[in-house]
Order: C-alpha cells, then sequence, then structure tokens
C-alpha cells in the first residue's frame, strides 16, 4: 500500500486532516562541520535520496539538493576545490522546514509561497525543533488530491489546491517571459483546473530559452506528469545550459524514462507509458538566430513580406515513452530570422480541437490562415482574437485537450 493510500484509509476512519508525520520518511542527515566529500559519500550511498538535511545540534538549519550538488561536483576540479570545505557550500539556507503536527493544507500554502523548490527538493519535517525526516512535494501534491477527492464536497477543493501548486510552478517563467520579450504573448487554458501542458523560460546573457510541452492526459494526472517533466527539464538546462534544444530533448526523454521506469519496450517493470510532446527553442539576439528542436510539436514562422506561413516540423517521436528508445537524438533546426518575423508554438489541444459547421478539428492549416489574417495586430491583441476566433469555431463542442499557444514577434 502506498502512503498516499495509507493516508486516505487512515483520514477516512479519524475524519481528520493529514499531518506533516504522516508523509515524513526517515531520512539520512548531515552535521554542518562535516565536509563535502562526506556528502558524495552519503548520496552515492543512498541513491534514492534527493536532499539531504543539514545539522546543528540535532536541529535542521539547511538542505542539499542531490541535483545542485552532484552537477557543482561534476564540473572540472570542482572536488579539488570543495571537498574538504563545510558542506554548508551547496547549502540551500532557507528550505521548507514544519512542525510534526502542521497539517497538509497549511503545508501546500507554504510550498506555494516558497516556489518550485519545494516540490522539487521536498521539506524537512520537525518534533520540537529537531529532525524527524523528510517529505516530497509530489506526494504533498498527490495526497492533498486523493484525500480530498473521498467526498465529491472536498472534490474541487483539492483541484484547487493542486491547480494553486501547478500555476506557482508556472509563475517564474512567465514573469520572465513578460519581462523578456516586449511583443509577445502565451496563453495556458488547461481542459479541468489543472492539467497537462506547461511551458518554461529563462533569460541567457544573449537571448532566451523557451519550451512549450504537451504531457500524456489532461487533468489531475497529466498535472501529475507535468511536475515531472518540467523538475527534469531544469536539471537538464542546469547540466548542459539552455543553448542545445536537441541536447536537452535527449536528456529529458532518458530522464522521464527513468523516472517512470518505461526503460525497456515490453519490460515487466513498466506499469504506465506516458510521455510528451515539446517544442524547445534558443535565440541568440545579437545574430537573430532561433535554433528549434521539437519532438511532434512544430513551429509556425511568417516572415514579413512573405505570403505564407511556414511550418518547421519537429522530430515525429515523443519524449519518454516506452517506445522511444533511450539513445534517440534529435536534431536541431537553425534559423536566421528579420525583424518582424512572427514565430508560434502550440500544443495539439488547440489544432485538434472539434469544432465548426463540419465537426472536425480545427487543425494546421486554419491556424496558418490566422497567423496571416492577423499578422498586422500586436502580439497580445493577436492571441486575443485568435483565442474568440477558436472558441466561436469550438461551439457546443467539449474542450478536448489542455491548450497552450506561444507566439512573438522579433524586434
Amino acid at each position: 500500500m502506498t502512503l498516499g493510500n495509507t493516508l486516505l484509509s487512515a483520514a477516512s476512519r479519524l475524519f481528520r486532516q493529514p499531518l506533516a508525520s504522516d508523509l515524513c520518511v526517515a531520512t539520512p542527515s548531515i552535521a554542518a562541520e562535516r565536509n563535502n566529500a562526506a556528502v558524495l559519500e552519503i548520496f552515492s550511498k543512498h541513491r534514492e535520496l534527493i536532499s539531504l538535511p543539514v545539522l546543528e545540534n540535532e536541529r535542521p538549519i539547511g538542505l542539499i539538493s542531490r541535483n545542485i550538488f552532484m552537477t557543482q561536483m561534476s564540473r572540472p576540479f570542482q572536488r579539488e576545490i570543495y571537498d574538504k570545505k563545510s558542506c554548508i557550500a551547496f547549502m540551500d539556507k532557507d528550505p521548507l522546514i514544519v512542525e510534526a503536527d502542521t497539517s497538509v493544507e497549511q503545508i501546500a500554502e507554504m510550498a506555494v509561497q516558497m516556489g518550485d523548490k519545494t516540490l522539487a527538493d521536498g521539506f524537512v519535517i520537525v518534533k520540537d525543533g529537531k529532525l524527524m525526516g523528510l517529505a516530497s512535494g509530489l506526494e504533498l501534491m498527490r495526497v492533498v488530491v486523493e484525500l480530498q477527492a473521498q467526498k465529491n464536497r472536498h472534490v474541487m477543493q483539492s483541484i484547487e489546491y493542486a491547480s494553486v501548486i501547478q500555476r506557482a510552478m508556472l509563475s517564474t517563467s512567465h514573469e520572465a517571459m513578460a519581462g523578456e520579450l516586449d511583443d509577445a504573448f502565451l496563453v495556458w487554458e488547461p481542459r479541468d483546473l489543472v492539467g497537462g501542458d506547461f511551458y518554461h523560460f529563462e533569460r541567457l546573457d544573449d537571448g532566451w530559452f523557451a519550451a512549450v510541452a504537451d504531457c500524456t492526459g489532461h487533468g489531475v494526472p497529466g498535472a501529475f506528469l507535468t511536475l515531472i517533466a518540467s523538475s527534469t527539464l531544469k536539471q537538464a538546462i542546469d547540466r548542459h545550459g539552455a543553448r542545445d534544444p536537441a541536447k536537452l530533448l535527449a536528456d529529458v526523454n532518458l530522464g522521464i524514462k527513468h523516472a517512470l521506469g518505461q526503460n525497456d519496450i515490453g519490460s515487466r517493470w513498466s506499469e504506465s507509458d506516458e510521455g510528451m510532446d515539446a517544442a524547445f527553442l534558443c535565440y541568440e539576439a545579437s545574430a537573430r538566430r532561433l535554433t528549434f528542436a521539437g519532438a511532434k510539436l512544430p513551429l509556425f514562422v511568417l516572415v514579413p513580406d512573405e505570403p505564407g506561413v511556414k511550418m518547421v516540423d519537429g522530430e515525429r517521436i515523443g519524449l519518454g515513452y516506452v517506445s522511444t528508445p533511450q539513445e534517440v537524438a534529435w536534431s536541431s533546426k537553425t534559423l536566421n530570422l528579420p525583424e518582424g518575423t512572427i514565430v508560434l508554438a502550440a500544443t495539439d489541444g488547440f489544432t485538434d480541437q472539434i469544432g465548426g459547421q463540419k465537426g472536425i478539428s480545427y487543425g494546421k492549416r486554419r491556424l496558418r490562415d490566422a497567423i496571416i489574417a492577423q499578422r498586422h495586430l500586436p502580439m497580445n491583441q493577436f492571441a486575443n482574437v485568435l483565442m474568440d476566433e477558436f472558441k466561436v469555431y469550438q461551439g457546443q463542442q467539449m474542450r478536448r485537450d489542455d491548450v497552450t499557444l506561444f507566439g512573438f514577434r522579433l524586434k
């Protein structure tokens, strides 16, 4: 029985909100005076450990993330420099620390305020200030949803918790995009309160990196997968930087397969076949160069004074699925684009939506026509007109999937 199921059973009997102690998992720890060589030894011995609490007088003062630590220590000469230095060198000095009797509802609110690091690295649980153990952000989200869903009157409340957490995960990227791009838009409309689409955006020294992704499913199952995929992408960027979209696709493919145990076709250990489609873009401003790599998601490009929209296809294979080989390599496509070029990426929830008089999908051709028709508008107005037309086309049909669109005009 999983921890989530155990909590559901206990809550049904006791009619109480689960506490931090219910999520707690015993964990190794390290004293603040120990060095980084000792940290490396612990992480090597406990490969399932995602974070390591740092203690001073038995009380946690910080948290060392496996991903950050291993990435830093794998760089040239880092071990020679840091092996004998105190482990606090790579410590997060402000992790989420909660008492064992803190309710899950309170923890969820605090996790939102702390940002996505709590979802990625987990949080520390103490009893009377002394270490009790760790809990994962993914388990927190799962318990919030599963527990509240036991009674119909709690279903919407539980999904709203998950929605707040998911929106918090995306907010940093949305703010970065708004600060970097003057003429751009981002539409993120989950079919339900939570969804299986996500996006990522971050500034670079001479440009920016963006990702639009569509994970398997929608609603709560899709949202769980976005947490795994988004965390895997961030880890890949930490390892390789953001200037090689094809390399990032390959790394995310491996990360999802390993996280879900989907390593071999027909493996009896693979109980799922989940993955995602994605478009990764890196723009170098000084060269006006856009590098694109896609997994089943295309890019739509409209150059000024050209009559038609060019569709730049991605590879016809998704990320993470059982049928996707571990060693598959994606290719990047480089586009040198003039000022005024419009570029758009969309998940298939947009183009596959059924509607219109014939009850057929919206389609890529109709999207290309819409881009041409609205090319004269600022991108925020472009998005408003496009979505209004899309909703008219949908009519009385049910929304089939989550919808995400990212569009920009080069300055």
